[in-house]
């Protein structure tokens, strides 16, 4: 077999087993790997509780991983969401998942729940389970450092251990895990860390072919104004967006209450580099290279990151930002929904946080001690706590990222109808809406943006199966995409069929968490950006959303995706349909 290798390992933590098996190859062809595949694997499971101990942990690569592709030595984890409750997948890069492919795997089962602390260390076809006593309540990065061998690490800090329902697994070289909190369901399954080292190599069908596709990407890669061009992606990170969410008065700023702050260039890309040294830095084998990290080997934060631990909570402190981001990193925490639970908290009793109350706070959420206990439930129980359930600006219980919606009107849409929660990489619609020259002025209207982001969920379901970094698309397409995969699988695929399969696992997705109560009621924004306006200037103006096309716009989304009015399936089993 070409791409995939046909193999899962799974694992009982509660007998203490590990176990191969066959992925039956329809899987492979139907799902791809990555998110459809663990998608598919979580069939008989997501009713279950997140804390269950017979909910699965899933961790799969792609057909591409282990290849020269680019961008695509990454793994998705799937499970189910203990913060929204939705069905949830995370992408990461990194050295683990290449591990991972070379030593013979599309995919890891984990299951049950360890009577004491674990780890699971997989060396070639050799997997076992260890105590791990010593490691719990360790950060992430001396739990890395005792495990270092020559493979790669993927464990939790103590975030996920205490439970907190946005804790990040992170990587040992820095990628994270996160947004869902996927670190508290391995948490609560005692498994502290993993450790995987393989030695195979990755055989493709038609190394020809394979490698003339591979020039034509890195050619659209060269070529990107995004990538490698005037807006500095590989140049500044992501960050190189604070600039540019200024510019379109769409920065989230004090709990989403205003959309500009005056002292954003304090984390612009340029500020970072120049206060900070920063240094190129990125994903296992990425020609991007869009993470920076310090000279001395600190990781610096995201744009997300950046701009919620700043404007989010109105500080300008670029030192606190950068503290606070590696703390997240340490203790294993989310930073979109840390620090956004903080802004929502902080609105609620009249005050932000200060910049010197970041870190104290970051630790108390991590530990569970004093108000951090609360804080680590997110700011929707936080909200709903203290009274104010409307100031939780989250969809589906998920912190919305830095990007307001009422700046870009496909972004509303697509953070409703994300399975996820409140996500903007589902539909992505930002080289639409934002990134474009001269600004695009249909980012104020609905119109056509149902088909838009209807297109965009079932592309990006794909290239999350591949799985491929989105960045990559800012200058390659599906069809560049397609020819890697035919070449190194040997099977003949499309963009039309990898978006038919990208189809296929969302509706799935969908499935599974109407079958768990959601529905139209649940795909809504906090009701601030219906009545409010964001902050209008420069001849910009940011008017509150209109709660009435929206929802005509979201009934044509419905419409598209064959579901009710109320955004369920009708009559029958949709499962019962799919290999």
């Amino acid at each position: 077999m070409f791409g995939w290798t046909g193999k899962i390992l799974k694992v009982d933590l509660t007998k203490g087993r590990c176990w191969r098996e066959d992925i039956p190859p329809d899987f492979l062809h139907v799902y791809l790997g990555g998110r459809g595949l663990g998608v598919r694997l979580m069939r008989d499971y997501y009713r279950l509780d997140p804390f269950d101990p017979q909910m699965p942990l899933i961790f799969a690569v792609g057909p591409l991983c282990g290849t020269a592709a680019p961008t695509a030595a990454r793994l998705a984890v799937v499970s189910r969401s203990p913060l929204t409750g939705t069905i949830y997948d995370c992408s990461a890069g990194g050295r683990f998942a290449w591990q991972l492919k070379a030593a013979g795997l599309d995919a890891l089962f984990i299951s049950g729940q360890s009577s004491r602390p674990a780890v699971l260390s997989l060396e070639g076809e050799k997997a076992e389970l260890l105590p791990a006593d010593h490691l719990w309540g360790q950060s992430v990065h001396k739990t890395a450092a005792a495990l270092k061998t020559g493979g790669s690490t993927a464990c939790i800090g103590p975030a996920g251990e205490n439970g907190v329902l946005y804790a990040n697994i992170m990587m040992g070289e820095g990628n994270s895990v996160g947004r869902g909190g996927l670190g508290a369901v391995m948490g609560n399954k005692r498994l502290k860390a993993i450790v995987v080292a393989g030695d195979g190599q990755a055989a493709v069908a038609d190394r020809a072919r394979f490698d003339h596709a591979r020039q034509d990407v890195m050619r659209l890669f060269r070529a990107s104004p995004v990538i490698f061009g005037e807006l500095g992606i590989g140049e500044y990170g992501t960050p190189a967006l604070v600039d540019l969410m200024r510019q379109r008065r769409m920065a989230p700023t004090e709990n989403f209450g205003r959309t500009f702050f005056a002292q954003s260039g304090n984390y612009s890309g340029p500020a970072i580099r120049k206060a900070c040294g920063a240094k190129k830095d990125g994903c296992y084998g990425c020609p991007i290279q869009c993470k920076k990290s310090t000279p001395e080997g600190e990781h610096l934060p995201e744009y997300e990151t950046v701009s919620h631990f700043g404007g989010l909570n109105g500080i300008a402190d670029l030192h606190a930002i950068v503290k606070a981001n590696t703390l997240c990193n340490e203790l294993g925490l989310d930073t979109i929904s840390a620090a956004a639970t903080l802004a929502a908290w902080g609105e609620i009793r009249g005050r932000f946080p200060a910049a010197d109350e970041l870190s104290p706070l970051l630790e108390s959420i991590a530990f569970g001690k004093g108000e951090g206990a609360l804080l680590a439930l997110g700011s929707r129980r936080v909200a709903e706590a203290m009274g104010r359930p409307e100031l939780s600006m989250s969809v589906k219980s998920l912190e919305l990222p830095a990007y307001d919606p009422r700046g870009a009107y496909g972004m509303a849409l697509a953070y409703c109808t994300s399975n996820r929660g409140g996500c903007h990489l589902r539909a992505y619609p930002i080289s639409h809406e934002i990134l474009r020259k001269p600004v695009p002025t249909d980012r104020f209207s609905f119109s056509g943006k149902a088909r838009i982001i209807k297109v965009a969920e079932d592309t990006n379901a794909a290239i999350d199966s591949l799985v491929a970094c989105k960045f990559s698309f800012f200058g390659a397409t599906l069809e560049e995409y397609a020819e890697l995969l035919s070449a190194a699988t040997g099977a003949e695929y499309s963009p039309q069929s990898l978006k038919e399969a990208g189809e296929r696992i969302y509706l799935t997705e969908r499935f599974y968490n109407c079958a768990n109560g959601f529905d139209a009621k649940d795909d809504l924004l906090p009701p601030r950006f219906y009545r409010e306006p964001g902050s209008s200037g420069e001849g910009i103006e940011i008017a509150p959303i209109d709660r009435q096309r929206f929802d005509e716009e979201m009934q044509k989304y419905y419409r598209m995706r064959g579901l009710t009015e109320k955004g369920t399936f009708a009559g029958g089993d949709f499962l019962g349909h799919l290999p």
